[in-house]
């Protein structure tokens, strides 16, 4: 901690002090939405089809970027990033 720092002049986050049950809705989306972003990162690197026994199709790599999308939509809210980042969230407001 720096020495020289005042506390009172550190600006905190007005965060709400509570939740109600929409505010918490609307951060679950967005926690889910983080969590799809992450995954798609992860399936992009790790589903990298460059094969070179198969032709270069024209479209592939946006059908599989869709494909790769949906996918981390339909994933979201499973791995557990989404729930700790909402509890995190949630016990720094209350």
């Amino acid at each position: 901690m720096l020495a020289n720092v005042d506390p009172n002049l550190v600006q905190k986050p007005d965060l709400p002090q509570r939740f109600d049950e929409s505010d918490r809705k609307k951060l679950k989306e967005q926690t889910d939405a983080f969590e799809a972003i992450i995954i798609k990162m992860m399936l992009d690197k790790s589903l990298k089809n460059d094969d070179p026994l198969l032709p270069k199709d024209p479209g592939r790599d946006i059908y599989n970027s869709m494909m790769n999308d949906e996918r981390s939509k339909q994933l979201a809210g499973t791995f557990g990033y989404s729930e700790l980042l909402f509890d995190y969230l949630t016990e720094r407001s209350g």
